[in-house]
């Protein structure tokens, strides 16, 4: 489940323009080398985005140390409502391009003759915007810096740890994406049991996961599966929990042996 670093820099070239790449992976948990990343697409002149919808709940992210010219995120990876997200960019970068959308509050002057844009952010805040969500977002950044990142950070890795020993005392799983040292995402499969079939059992049992391609298809593809079960926890889990998890697969096994 790691990248192929070497593959990624065959890729560049003088033609790149932008590199678009996950911080973590949904689908397997592995924390990308971003600054590597990073260091790379620079090299070859290109600018680089990093999608951190699966970093920003679980760790600290100092975009000035990673040396990234875009950040994206949203809200409700990071226990806000849906429909609402973050784009951190360089100002230069974000001064120097033109907005994408016209509406109100993005305009400073308008004459028939020529319109001049407003300062950032609100170049790029046409019309009227989504204001509940960014008033509730801003709440539950608020939630998560009063609990500590780095106390975040630490709890997930206990439950990280705990559900790998659990995970690899299951013989008839086969676990999906393996690097050491990821976030606490588990995807797996099992032999006989269609990824569907464990998260309807385990919904009945009052464990909740996710189950399908997970947006990955790709990816998915690459491990020559088409779907798999994946257990996936934050600040609001317990090690009893995990524990909840293996009686649940245990009944999934019993009922598919």
């Amino acid at each position: 489940g790691a990248l192929r670093m070497d593959v990624y820099e065959e890729l560049l070239n003088e033609k790149t323009r932008l590199v678009a790449v996950t911080h973590v992976s949904n689908t397997l948990g592995t924390v990308n080398p971003a600054k590597e990343l990073v260091e790379k697409a620079h090299a070859c002149g290109a600018k680089i985005l990093l999608d951190g919808a699966q970093a920003t709940p679980h760790q600290a992210v100092d975009v000035q140390d990673l040396g990234c010219d875009f950040y994206v995120f949203s809200g409700h990876k990071v226990y806000g409502p849906t429909g609402v997200g973050v784009l951190w960019g360089r100002t230069e970068l974000l001064n120097a391009m033109p907005p994408y959308h016209g509406g109100g509050a993005m305009i400073e002057r308008v004459t028939f003759e020529k319109s001049t844009y407003n300062t950032l952010p609100h170049k790029f805040e046409a019309g009227t915007p989504n204001i509940v969500g960014g008033i509730a977002l801003g709440v539950a950044v608020d939630y998560m810096m009063g609990i500590g990142l780095d106390n975040i950070a630490a709890h997930e890795a206990t439950l990280s740890a705990a559900t790998q020993e659990l995970l690899d005392g299951f013989k008839e799983l086969r676990q999906i994406g393996t690097v050491p040292n990821k976030a606490a995402v588990f995807s797996f499969v099992m032999e006989g049991a269609h990824p569907n079939d464990i998260g309807m059992i385990l919904d009945r049992e009052g464990i909740a996961i996710r189950t399908g391609h997970h947006c990955t298809q790709p990816l998915l593809e690459r491990y020559g599966v088409t779907a798999t079960a994946r257990a996936s926890f934050g600040i609001y889990n317990s090690l009893e929990e995990v524990e909840a998890l293996g009686r649940g697969l245990e009944k999934v096994m019993r009922m598919f042996a």
